[in-house]
């Protein structure tokens, strides 16, 4: 793609933001499913090959490390993608400028070793922060050039480029984990992700920045940009006190348990939500002239959404320790029981995420970073109180967090657009009493009839998931329909899943299929 024409002005039909929503939706959750067989796998290897302390010295320094990386990525990505009007030059500005901000975080972070090498008291940790810096500069070279694809709504190429990326990732941390390269394997397959994901991003995007110039609005630009940076660094704090807390108060075992079990955890967010956040923001931002429009389509994804999540959510706690049994072998027992505390968080989860497609798509990244501190605050208050009870208390801790925050973190991201939480809630709440209902008789059930399985072999831990799973999915299903009175969601699911599809091209062109199920103002979804 070439983003720009001949005098440097950015090329996108309007007509096609809808279709290509859609489209980027489906690729997008394709590459999200791509992505998860890729982390299973790699997962299920790299447990056999490594050992836990070796996950948790990574855990240690990349605490750090993704925050620094992630400093164009979450930022000059959002502003992007929300102007009204973008060109060579001012793009051309901010690859510089993001360049700049890059060299002088990774110099940074690789003086720093010595000074985390003592904070963990492990001198291992000063040459993995040498070699995690480079992924810092690597990745801000690609920042701009993945930004304009996604700005064109080029996510299946996107969304290719990143399935890629991990492929090469993954296949060179288990080859030099087969060759014993211990936790170089996993530093060496963090810098292939970030060397991969660029290469692809200049090729599949042929743009070559000019020279910096002035007067082209770089300034409100970088103003955003460091707006969405100062939340996402807030919020990443708020996310990774838990990582720092363990590792300090019980070393890089336990790190190492804790580490997996919250991986796991966040799987859903980053398959759902969080991948879905730039097409999401990319397609919601031209709805804000028509409020009622914006409404419409926000409260149609939150319903599917909330029917997914909060589905995933009771299943993954009924079969959590199976789950981490299959995966991760024998020795790994800590980290489900760890697990099945994260677990009834989850659908709140992701649906918590959404709060800040709102913020974003209606231009106030100021407000997002706000409510940002405040989220950390409440966030690692309640990190801090669950430390006493170990791993096991900073996971209740996470879970509570969410339900505390997500009422006030719509409320507060809707003000501007008079949208608050008593739409979200009477769209979400059957989906959450549905879940609850039918993972406790799914339970009940389970524990009936498959007492005499054995959890401590992998194929007596694969029957009770799959028998837990399809009891739950049966008995939730059920429940949806008693207490929506028809089969409402489950079309509305149907028709947005068939709109992903490339068929879908020949349908609806338009957002409608993630909208056609609305809830009335007694909270009811229309037919």
């Amino acid at each position: 793609m070439r983003p720009f024409d001949a005098g440097g002005t950015f090329r996108l039909n309007p007509d096609d933001v809808p279709r290509r929503a859609v489209r980027g939706a489906g690729a997008t959750l394709l590459s999200s499913v791509s992505g998860l067989a890729i982390q299973v796998i790699s997962t299920m290897i790299l447990a056999r090959l490594l050992v836990p302390a070796d996950f948790g010295l990574i855990g240690m320094v990349s605490l750090f490390s993704l925050l620094l990386v992630n400093c164009g990525p979450n930022g000059f990505t959002e502003a992007i993608l929300q102007v009204d009007e973008i060109d060579h030059f001012l793009a051309s500005n901010l690859f510089w400028v993001n360049i700049g901000v890059g060299f002088l975080l990774t110099i940074g972070f690789a003086a720093a070793g010595t000074l985390l090498a003592r904070f963990y008291g492990d001198p291992r940790v000063t040459r993995v922060a040498v070699g995690m810096s480079v992924t810092i500069l690597i990745s801000s070279t690609s920042v701009q050039h993945v930004a304009l694809l996604k700005r064109a709504m080029r996510f299946s190429v996107v969304s290719a480029n990143d399935v890629v990326a991990r492929l090469v990732s993954t296949a060179v941390s288990i080859s030099l984990g087969w060759a014993g390269w211990g936790y170089w394997a996993l530093v060496a397959g963090s810098i292939a992700l970030s060397l991969s994901t660029s290469i692809g991003a200049w090729s599949l995007c042929r743009w070559v920045p000019g020279r910096p110039r002035r007067g082209v609005g770089t300034r409100p630009m970088v103003r955003f940009a460091m707006h969405t940076y100062g939340r996402f660094t807030a919020n990443y704090f708020a996310n990774n006190t838990d990582n720092l807390l363990v590792g300090w108060r019980f070393g890089a075992t336990s790190l190492g348990f804790y580490k997996k079990a919250y991986d796991l955890f966040n799987l859903p967010l980053s398959m759902s939500t969080a991948s879905l956040t730039n097409v999401a923001v990319s397609a919601l931002s031209r709805f804000r002239g028509n409020l009622v429009k914006y409404r419409q389509h926000l409260l149609g994804v939150l319903s599917v959404v909330a029917f997914v999540g909060m589905g995933l959510s009771a299943d993954l706690t009924l079969v959590g320790k199976d789950l981490i049994r299959l995966l991760l072998g024998p020795g790994w027992e800590s980290a489900g029981r760890i697990f099945t505390l994260f677990g009834p968080g989850i659908g709140i989860m992701i649906l918590y995420q959404i709060h800040g497609w709102i913020n974003l798509s209606i231009g106030r990244a100021d407000r997002w970073f706000r409510w940002g501190l405040i989220e950390a605050a409440v966030t690692v208050l309640l990190l801090i109180t669950g430390l006493r009870w170990g791993p096991e208390g900073i996971a209740v801790a996470w879970t509570t967090s969410y339900f505390v925050l997500i009422a006030p973190a719509f409320w507060y991201a809707g003000r501007p657009i008079q949208f608050g939480f008593a739409p979200v809630l009477a769209t979400i709440w059957k989906y959450l009493v549905a879940s609850l209902l039918a993972g406790c008789a799914s339970a009940g059930i389970a524990k009936a009839i498959l007492s005499t399985v054995s959890a401590s072999s992998a194929k007596g831990a694969l029957i009770r998931m799959v028998t837990t799973t399809l009891l739950f999915v049966v008995l939730y299903l059920t429940a949806v329909i008693l207490l929506h009175g028809g089969y409402a969601p489950l079309n509305q699911f149907t028709r947005l899943l068939r709109e992903m599809l490339p068929s879908g091209v020949f349908r609806k062109p338009s957002l409608e299929a993630a909208a056609s199920c609305l809830p009335d103002p007694n909270g009811e979804l229309a037919p």
